[in-house]
């Protein structure tokens, strides 16, 4: 803004004592009435703004005939100029001025509260940075810090301080002290312990230069209890002893201090690689739910310790930690960063108005209540401000007396009655806003239970889960509403045996019993799930961070294009430092979309064909993001794939784009090499070598064991010569294979094959290959004699497991997509799904219309069942064993009215495919079946 001071004053104090205000504004009085007015209600309110009015009067009069923010820059400049002798009064000069200018500011209007807390953080930076690096330039002069140059002293040799708290938020208060974490990164320096001598002579001496209170008074009062294990560890510490405190003994308040801290002074850069080697211990990659807790717990001792608790008054209310006060706002606010700021790097902002507005963008608080806690704050910060400005003192109790009272509600521009009324108002309604969010839930009774029902509850607390005391105190909160929410399910007994199945499985329980405390509606979304899913159940047990997916606010939002879910997971891999993270990171990823894709099928948001998309989507996301990860880390060994390298492509279920809940991954790997002998990396391999070893990593990527589990199953057995072949395949090798050597069954595998990453032009050339094969080997009477042995051997295999089975025996999935892919095979035609291949075998007239009409029909039912079945169970389903959700789930799936329709409906569907299947390939019984296809 380039408008003079007294053209933005749009409000003034009331002086208390308007003597006093007149003689402190009378030497002003050229200035003009504005100024002066405003002059007289800040004396007359304040006599430390006297003083300095006082003692800076000839700079004032001509600051205030600029636009304050080039006051600001004035002096700040004055500092960055000074000399280690000269910062001792210089600073203090520097402070005097600048608290006055911010206060004149705050008092008329002139800035809003994020403005002049921005000013004197300012002020705070400077001083601090100035202090540090002069007194490290002296401890290089002086040979204090080996190996160290002149030109280490413009990064302090790699000491950073850490602004905490207030300062860190740029949010300082008028009389604040400063929150100070001193650090060096011990990797810059030859003899670490020596350097760290230095830098404690530097911390005390900047501590002193900042801190000290002399004859031109202070700059700011300085604290550095902040820092790890405060009580033993000495003033300035290495990277490494905080990073391995903070790993092994780190505390929520700790992570909380986190939030707001920022490298102000020093080696910035390394300040912020530190905050980034922070990342794990102060924002949680799971929704941190117990952090509420927590902060609830440290609000009671608080209060405690200060004698806090009680009704709301006036005289001698703390505007920082009483009821209402500033500090509600705040752990309001860090709390719920806490809580989800681990998955989304907007919530993590430092400074409180804009991280409750990206709290309310992100559906984590109600907009309305943002705006409010918002408006709250900033009148609470700027009463705070008048307590300081009376006499410099870093208080927040309102004074105790009815005439201490009144001086404040002049200061603030208003009559006693107003500042009183309106005062009790914003801390009761600052009360109601934030205590329902802290305090944990009463205790309700428990509900009547059946003797099974009681049986069961009474073994719950053996289970791992509620081991610990404190997730005992929180299921203790949570289990009434949990009983009752279970009673209201079609069979409670039911529902509650599944809900104990469950249970039993978690390996810990306060992350999800904080959850549930917070957000019961999820109570009821497990209990839906265990009611009708017990693998789902058992899965969600082992894996219960996926429900922070549902808490998300996209859970049930549209499902996004595969490009849109390989880039969500792209970008999520780049965030994450090493491989192996990595690797960890996308099985987290995956397993919370397969868990909304599972919850949508279950619920009817979705059906089963549906489902069998997002699946496939979901899996070919997840290997076109984790393609270039391994590419990237093989090649850092072994050099750049040579030629155009390889690409991966899928097979089967996967190559057709439908998959259900538990499919593996069939994968082949094509490379193309041009004329290369080997890689050119530090470890170079032969092409072979290169590709098969590739080929491997991408196997394991895909297939470990790790913290989160393995992505998916692999099978690779649709290569070239199957077990025996090489795990990675030239494009020229597979070219002459599928031309002269490949059988049958690898050309109708062939038809539903797919690339899923690596190279685009590598890729279109697959393509075109794939559809030049199928023209060339699909017409034929060898063709269907080979698929009518094949069908034989198939049928003698693997029979039906029962009834129920919808996968093997006549008639059913695996019958029906050999018949498909047959059909495809014969009318040289490229379509992969069922569906299409269907279509195309009429066209060429390998099947009738009627056939068709009969085969699909077949098609659809059996894939309703077999993924609703997959959902509920991975071993052959057993309807009588299903419970009554299950059950039902089943039923709405396959469109029945009950099991006794449905059986006879499969049996028919199974009995009309066969029929046309048997007349298009022949019957499926031979003398010599049982042999291995």
């Amino acid at each position: 803004m380039s408008h003079s001071f007294a053209a933005r004053i749009t409000r003034h104090p009331i002086p208390f004592d308007p003597a006093a205000g007149a003689d402190s504004a009378a030497p002003f009085a050229a200035l003009g009435p504005a100024i002066t007015q405003l002059l007289s209600g800040a004396a007359g309110c304040s006599p430390f703004l006297a003083d300095l009015m006082g003692r800076e009067g000839e700079w004032l009069c001509h600051a205030l005939t600029l636009p304050p923010e080039t006051a600001l820059q004035t002096e700040l400049a004055t500092v960055d100029a000074l000399t280690l002798d000269q910062l001792g009064p210089g600073l203090r000069c520097a402070k005097r001025r600048i608290a006055l200018l911010s206060a004149l500011a705050d008092l008329g209007g002139v800035w809003p509260l994020e403005q002049v807390t921005g000013a004197l953080t300012d002020l705070a930076d400077r001083a601090v940075d100035i202090s540090l690096n002069r007194l490290v330039a002296d401890e290089i002069r002086r040979g204090k810090i080996p190996g160290a140059t002149p030109d280490d002293a413009k990064t302090a040799a790699g000491m950073v301080v850490f602004a905490m708290g207030k300062m860190g938020a740029r949010e300082l208060n008028y009389s604040s002290d400063i929150d100070l974490i001193c650090l060096f990164d011990e990797s810059q320096h030859a003899d670490p312990a020596l350097a760290r001598a230095a830098f404690i002579r530097v911390t005390r001496k900047m501590a002193a230069l900042v801190g000290d209170r002399t004859s031109e008074g202070y700059v700011f009062r300085t604290d550095l209890r902040l820092r790890p294990d405060a009580a033993v560890t000495p003033v300035c510490l290495s990277f490494a002893a905080a990073e391995s405190y903070y790993e092994s003994v780190g505390r929520t308040w700790e992570r909380a201090a986190w939030i707001k801290a920022r490298p102000c002074a020093g080696d910035i850069a390394a300040g912020e690689k530190f905050l980034k080697t922070l990342t794990p211990f102060v924002w949680r990659k799971h929704l941190d739910f117990a952090a509420i807790q927590d902060a609830h717990d440290m609000r009671l001792r608080i209060r405690d310790h200060r004698g806090l608790h009680g009704p709301i008054v006036v005289e001698g209310h703390n505007m920082k930690l009483g009821v209402g006060g500033i500090r509600e706002i705040e752990f309001f606010t860090q709390t719920r960063q806490l809580i989800a700021g681990g998955r989304d790097p907007d919530l993590r902002g430092r400074q409180t108005v804009p991280s409750l507005l990206a709290l309310a963008e992100k559906g984590w608080i109600p907009q309305a209540h943002a705006r409010d806690l918002i408006t709250l704050y900033r009148a609470h910060r700027e009463v705070e401000h008048r307590l300081q400005m009376v006499q410099d003192q870093q208080i927040h109790d309102m004074p105790t007396t009815p005439e201490g009272v009144a001086r404040i509600a002049a200061f603030c521009g208003q009559t006693d009655p107003d500042f009183r009324t309106q005062l009790i108002d914003r801390l009761q309604r600052t009360d109601h806003l934030t205590e329902g969010f802290f305090a944990p839930a009463e205790v309700e009774e428990t509900p009547d239970l059946s003797d099974t029902a009681r049986d069961i509850v009474s073994g719950w607390d053996a289970y791992p889960a509620l081991r610990s005391e404190r997730a005992g105190t929180i299921f203790r909160r949570v289990r009434p509403g949990l009983l009752k929410r279970l009673q209201r399910a079609a069979n409670p007994d039911e529902a509650l045996i599944a809900f104990d199945g469950f249970l039993a499985g978690l390996p810990a329980g306060v992350q999800i019993f904080s959850l549930f405390e917070a957000n019961p509606q999820l109570i009821d979304l497990i209990v839906d799930i265990a009611a009708t899913s017990p693998a789902l159940a058992l899965y969600l047990s082992r894996n219960a961070g996926v429900l922070d997916g549902v808490l998300g606010g996209s859970f049930f939002a549209p499902w996004p294009s595969t490009n849109a879910l390989s880039a969500m997971l792209t970008t999520a891999l780049s965030n994450t430092p090493d491989y192996e993270r990595k690797l960890d990171t996308a099985r987290r990823w995956m397993k919370e979309w397969h868990f909304r894709i599972g919850v949508h099928h279950l619920r009817g948001l979705i059906d089963a064909f549906e489902a069998g998309k997002h699946y496939a989507d979901l899996a070919e996301a997840c290997l076109a993001a984790l393609w270039p990860v391994v590419h990237a880390e093989f090649a850092a060994k072994h050099g750049l794939p040579p030629g155009r390298g390889a690409i991966l492509v899928g097979m089967g279920s996967l190559g057709a784009g439908r998959l259900n809940a538990t499919s593996d991954l069939d994968l082949i790997v094509i490379y193309d090499a041009a004329e290369a002998e080997a890689s050119d990396g530090r470890k170079p391999l032969a092409i072979r070598p290169y590709f098969a070893r590739l080929t491997q990593a991408m196997v394991t990527a895909v297939t470990a064991q790790l913290p989160e589990g393995r992505l998916y199953e692999v099978d690779m057995r649709l290569r070239p010569s199957g077990r025996q072949g090489p795990v990675a395949t030239s494009l020229q090798s597979f070219t002459d294979y599928q031309m002269s050597e490949a059988w049958t069954w690898e050309h109708l595998a062939l038809t539903r094959a797919r690339p899923m990453a690596g190279d685009p032009a590598l890729a279109a050339e697959f393509e075109t290959l794939r559809r030049a094969v199928l023209t060339a080997k699909g017409p034929g009477d060898a063709v269907r004699a080979d698929v009518a042995d094949m069908r034989a051997r198939l049928a003698t295999a693997k029979p039906a497991a029962n009834d129920w089975d919808a996968k093997n025996g006549p008639g059913r999935l695996m019958d029906i997509e050999l018949l498909a892919e047959t059909g495809a095979l014969i009318a040289t035609d490229p379509a992969r799904r069922v569906e299409a291949q269907l279509r195309a075998g009429v066209k060429c007239g390998f099947l009738s219309h009627q056939e068709e009409q009969a085969v699909l029909d077949a098609y659809r039912l059996c894939w309703r069942l077999q993924a609703a079945s997959r959902l509920l169970t991975d071993k052959p389903l057993d309807m009588d064993g299903l419970g009554i959700g299950a059950r039902a789930f089943l039923l709405r799936e396959t469109g029945q009215a009950d099991v006794a329709a449905l059986l006879p409906q499969l049996t028919t569907c199974h009995a009309a495919a066969a029929k046309a299947i048997d007349r298009a390939l022949g019957p499926t019984t031979r003398p010599d079946a049982a042999k291995d296809i």
